[in-house]
């Protein structure tokens, strides 16, 4: 019985390594592409984590007196939201930010009268992927595909992309103590 059992297990034909050999770069170039996109997916969370932090942060402790803003506001508290963005977002870890392709992460933080503006903008550096990027733009792009293709082609291979957050927050007024022993009437 068990000579019978090897003798069909010594028959079996083994997995054609052709098969192996033609497949392997396909799932890697698959796999490759899955990950430059999941990076870029990462990025956009991030970024709208990042502009729900800043917005809160200048909410709670910006200020509305003109000697306030000049000083506190300007030279510590927009650097230091500025900097933690850049740390949230991996800016400042290279291994991070090479495997998110970042390029530039800019603060901008503008004042109103009720509304206070918020904008974020995360700039990256294209995917490169090399077996994609190989080809004539022109030539990968022709009809049917038209102008999306091209924006895609250019994202991918030259240009890269730019995220853009933008949250309105806002102006908080600080409250003022009221002395209620001053405005009462005695009854």
């Amino acid at each position: 019985m068990l000579e019978r059992y090897f003798s069909l297990l010594r028959s079996k034909r083994g997995q054609a390594t052709t098969e192996v050999v033609l497949l392997f770069p396909i799932f890697f170039i698959l796999a490759l592409f899955i990950i430059k996109i999941y990076g870029l997916l990462i990025v956009l969370q991030k970024t709208e984590i990042a502009s729900a932090y800043a917005g809160r942060r200048w909410q709670l402790e910006s200020h509305r007196n003109l000697k306030y803003m000049q000083s506190w506001d300007k030279n510590f508290l927009i650097p230091s939201i500025k900097q933690q963005v850049q740390d949230y977002i991996g800016f400042n870890n290279p291994a991070k930010r090479k495997f998110l392709s970042l390029r530039r992460v800019d603060v901008d933080i503008k004042r109103y009268e009720v509304w206070n503006t918020i904008t974020i903008t995360v700039a990256t550096y294209p995917p490169r992927i090399p077996f994609l990027c190989s080809y004539d733009k022109r030539e990968v792009c022709k009809n049917p595909y038209g102008q999306a293709c091209m924006r895609g082609y250019n994202f991918i291979c030259e240009t890269g992309g730019t995220i853009q957050v933008v949250k309105q927050v806002p102006t908080r007024d600080r409250p003022i103590s009221f002395d209620f022993s001053k405005n009462t009437k005695s009854l």
